[in-house]
C-alpha cells in the first residue's frame, strides 16, 4: 500500500510541475511565509514557505522543531522536514485544496501508548514500567493533505490543514532508569502505521 501511495504522491507533484511549465513565463507568482500558531505557545517551531507554481498549484516546504528533552514528563524531541504539492480547487492560496506530502524526521520521544505506568515483561523476562520507556530513531512519511485557506487581508492568510498517511519508523527503545535498551533487536526496530501526522493553523504572510 505504501508503494501505491508513494506513486500517487510523485504523480501529483509531477502533474503540478508540468502544469506550471505550461503557464505564461511572464505571470507573477505569489510567495508566502508562514508559521503554525497552534504549536508556538508551547515552544514548538513549525514554519514554512509556500510558492505559487501556476494558477492552481503551489509547492510548500516546512520544518518542524520540537526541542523538548522533557515535556510534561515525556521525551518530545522531533526534527522534521517536509515538502508538499498542493492543488487549489478555486485558485492558489484561496479556499479548499488537497495536497501530497513527503517528509523525513529524526526523533527522541516517548510514544503516547507508553505514558501509563503499565508493567510489562520484555523478551528476556525483565519487568518494565512503560512510562520509563522511550524511543529514539528516524522515520519517513507519505500522506495526503486537506485544508482551507481564509484570506484575512491583502497580505495575510489563515491556513487550516491536516495530513494523514503512512509513517515508517526505524528506532531503538531505551529505559530511562537504566539507560539500556529494553528491546531485543540488534539494530533498529521497524514499525509502520497509517496515522494523522501533520496539522495545524498557519498564519501566512505574502512576500510578493
Amino acid at each position: 500500500m505504501k508503494y501505491k501511495l508513494l506513486a500517487g504522491v510523485l504523480a501529483f507533484l509531477a502533474a503540478g510541475t508540468l502544469n506550471a511549465q505550461e503557464q505564461e513565463q511572464g505571470q507573477d507568482k505569489s510567495l508566502y511565509i508562514k508559521g503554525n500558531a497552534l504549536f508556538a505557545p508551547i515552544g514548538i517551531i513549525n514554519v514554512g514557505v509556500e510558492k505559487q507554481l501556476s494558477s492552481k498549484y503551489t509547492l510548500q516546504g516546512d520544518v518542524f522543531i520540537s526541542p523538548w528533552k522533557s515535556f510534561a514528563g515525556h521525551e518530545l524531541q522531533i526534527y522534521s522536514l517536509s515538502i508538499e504539492g498542493r492543488y487549489y480547487f478555486n485558485e492558489a492560496f484561496k479556499h479548499w485544496y488537497i495536497g501530497a506530502n513527503i517528509g523525513v524526521s529524526a526523533y527522541n520521544l516517548q510514544k503516547w501508548n507508553y505514558w501509563k505506568d503499565t508493567v510489562t515483561e520484555n523478551w528476556n523476562g525483565e519487568l518494565l514500567v512503560n512510562s520509563n520507556l522511550y524511543q529514539k530513531g528516524y522515520s519517513y512519511t507519505l500522506g495526503i493533505t486537506g485544508g482551507y485557506q481564509f484570506q484575512l487581508s491583502e497580505r495575510l492568510n489563515l491556513d487550516i490543514y491536516a495530513t494523514v498517511g503512512t509513517s515508517q519508523g526505524f528506532y531503538k527503545g531505551y529505559d530511562r532508569t537504566t539507560g539500556k535498551r529494553y528491546d531485543s533487536a540488534e539494530g533498529f526496530n521497524k514499525s509502520g502505521e497509517i496515522i494523522p501526522y501533520r496539522g495545524g493553523v498557519m498564519i501566512s504572510y505574502k512576500l510578493k
